[in-house]
C-alpha cells in the first residue's frame, strides 16, 4: 500500500469540497472494498477523507410516506429495520444474501452502491483492463468470463456489477441524493445512477467529481410479495451469477430486477407487463439483446428458472 495522508470531514459539502479540489482524494467511510484495492494497488490515494463523523447515519420517515435512509447507514441496521422489515422485504432480504456479518456490520449504504466489479481480470495488476487502466485493453473478452455480463456489455468491458442490495433498490424505484462541491444537492433515479460501459468502463456511476451521496430515498410502500433470489456457486459468502429481486402483487403484477447480468442492477420495465405469462415470457425481453459468451451463456436459461421460482413462491 502506498503512503497517503488523511483526514476527518467535519460535513458533506466539505468532505465533497476536498474532493473536487484534490485529483488525488478518495472518501472512505466503512473501508470494506477500497482498503482491498489500496492493498492491491489498484487505487492509489493520495489523500483520504474520512466521512464516518459527518452524521448521515440515521434512516427517517419522509414527507410522502417513504424512507430516508442516510448514507452512513450500516448494511446491517438497514437489513434490521423494522420499517425496511415490513414493508421494503426484498432489500432486506438482499442485504443479508451479499457478504459475511462482519462485512455488513461495516458496509455502508452509500459505500455499497459503489463497490468496484469483481472481474478477476480488475484485481490482476499484470493483466490489461480498460476499467482499471483506460486503454489498456479487456482481458475477459476471450479470457475467463463465466462470471461476467451477458447484456449491456461494450467492446471495452464486460464486467458485471457485484451488489445485491442496488439490485433491490432499484425494482423499488428508489432515488439517489448526493451534494455537490458548492453545496447544490440533486437525486438521481436509481435507474440511471449506474452506467454501462460504452466506451468509458473507468466510470461506474454518473457522479461527477466532488459530488458524494448523502442518502438513498424509498417511495411510500407498494405492498405485494418481497422476494430476493440468489443462485451462487456455493452456499454463503460468494457473488450472485444470477440474482433476482421482485415484488409481486396478489394479482400477477409487479416489477423485477436481475443481478450478475450486466454492469448495473437489470430491469426493463416494458418486460414486467408479461409477469402474469410467466417467466420465460419476461426473459425473452428482458435478454433480447444478450450478447454471451460460450462460457456465461447458461445465464440466460438460469435466469428464466431463477424468475420462475420466484414467481412460483410468490404464488404461494
Amino acid at each position: 500500500m502506498k503512503p497517503f495522508s488523511y483526514e476527518r470531514a467535519t460535513d458533506a459539502a466539505s468532505a465533497a469540497r476536498t474532493l473536487a479540489e484534490r485529483p488525488e482524494a478518495r472518501i472512505i467511510a466503512g473501508g470494506t472494498n477500497l482498503l482491498d484495492l489500496m492493498k492491491l494497488e489498484i487505487e492509489t490515494p493520495g489523500h483520504l477523507v474520512d466521512i464516518q463523523d459527518i452524521g448521515l447515519d440515521r434512516i427517517e420517515p419522509t414527507d410522502e410516506g417513504g424512507l430516508r435512509i442516510g448514507a452512513l447507514v450500516s448494511n446491517t441496521e438497514l437489513a434490521s429495520d423494522d420499517r425496511v422489515r415490513r414493508d421494503y422485504g426484498v432489500l432486506a432480504r438482499a442485504i443479508v444474501a451479499g457478504a459475511s456479518g462482519q462485512l455488513r456490520n461495516k458496509a455502508t449504504t452509500a459505500g455499497n452502491l459503489l463497490q468496484r466489479t469483481r472481474c478477476p481480470y480488475f484485481y490482476d495488476t499484470n493483466m490489461p483492463c480498460n476499467k482499471r487502466r483506460p486503454g489498456s485493453g479487456c482481458a475477459a473478452i476471450g479470457g475467463y468470463s463465466r462470471q461476467l455480463a451477458v447484456v449491456g456489455s461494450s467492446e471495452h468491458c464486460i464486467a458485471t456489477y457485484p451488489g445485491d442490495m442496488a439490485i433491490a433498490l432499484r425494482v423499488l424505484d428508489a432515488q439517489v441524493e448526493t451534494v455537490r462541491a458548492d453545496g447544490s444537492a440533486r437525486s438521481i433515479p436509481f435507474g440511471d445512477f449506474h452506467r454501462l460501459p460504452g466506451d468509458e468502463p473507468q466510470r461506474d456511476n454518473v457522479l461527477e467529481r466532488g459530488e458524494i451521496i448523502t442518502a438513498v430515498t424509498l417511495p411510500r410502500p407498494v405492498g405485494g410479495t418481497h422476494i430476493y433470489h440468489k443462485v451462487r456457486d456455493r452456499a454463503s459468502y460468494a457473488f450472485a451469477l444470477v440474482s433476482v429481486a421482485a415484488v409481486i402483487q396478489p394479482d400477477g403484477t409487479g416489477a423485477v430486477a436481475f443481478g450478475g447480468v450486466a454492469h448495473k442492477p437489470w430491469r426493463v420495465e416494458a418486460a414486467e407487463a408479461a409477469l402474469p405469462q410467466g417467466a420465460r415470457a419476461v426473459t425473452a425481453q428482458v435478454f433480447a439483446d444478450a450478447r454471451p459468451t460460450d462460457e456465461n451463456r447458461f445465464k440466460i436459461p438460469l435466469a428464466e428458472r431463477a424468475l420462475a421460482a420466484v414467481i412460483d413462491q410468490a404464488r404461494g
